[in-house]
């Protein structure tokens, strides 16, 4: 996944809301991250899904992952939340 223009050291990185490790969780590869697991995005939903849903049928259980990058330009924390996910 593209780290946001800017990005140094010392950014820090969540997936789903949790911290995570670099070298143990993700590594940096030039200007993009790779993690150790799949990620994924939970796609549109077709017609049928989303009925259930509203009717209260079914719950959604797709994986839905999120990835937000806290990092500083120039003295000032940014904060580039939910990055869009490199399919493989």
């Amino acid at each position: 996944m593209q780290l946001p223009a800017g990005v140094t050291e010392g950014f820090e990185v969540f997936l789903n809301g949790v911290q995570q490790q670099p070298g143990r969780d993700f590594r940096r590869d030039g200007d993009q991250l790779v993690f150790e697991r799949p990620l994924a995005r939970e796609g549109r939903l077709g017609f049928w899904r989303w009925l259930s849903l509203f009717l209260g049928v079914a719950g959604t259980y797709r994986q839905n992952d999120s990835v937000d990058v806290v990092y500083q330009v120039a003295g000032r924390r940014h904060v580039a939340a939910g990055l869009p996910l490199k399919q493989p």
